[in-house]
C-alpha cells in the first residue's frame, strides 16, 4: 500500500494550514510591533513640532508685530 499523501489528502491540508496560520500569526505580531514603534515615533515628532510652534510663538511676541 502507498502512504504518500496528496495535495488533497485532509492531514496534508491540515498540516499546511497549520503552518499557513504560524506564519500569518508571525506576520501579524511583526506588523503590530511595527505599528507600535511608528505611533511611538508619531507622537514623539508630534511632540517636537508642538514645541517649535511654541518657539516661534514666542520669538515673534518677543519681537513685536514687525515680523509679520
Amino acid at each position: 500500500m502507498d502512504n504518500k499523501r496528496g495535495p488533497n489528502d485532509l492531514e496534508e491540508q491540515i498540516d499546511m494550514l497549520k503552518k499557513q496560520k504560524e506564519y500569518m500569526q508571525k506576520k501579524c505580531r511583526q506588523a503590530g510591533e511595527a505599528v507600535l514603534k511608528q505611533e511611538a515615533r508619531y507622537h514623539s515628532l508630534e511632540k517636537e513640532f508642538d514645541k517649535v510652534c511654541e518657539e516661534r510663538d514666542n520669538l515673534i511676541r518677543m519681537l513685536g508685530d514687525d515680523v509679520r
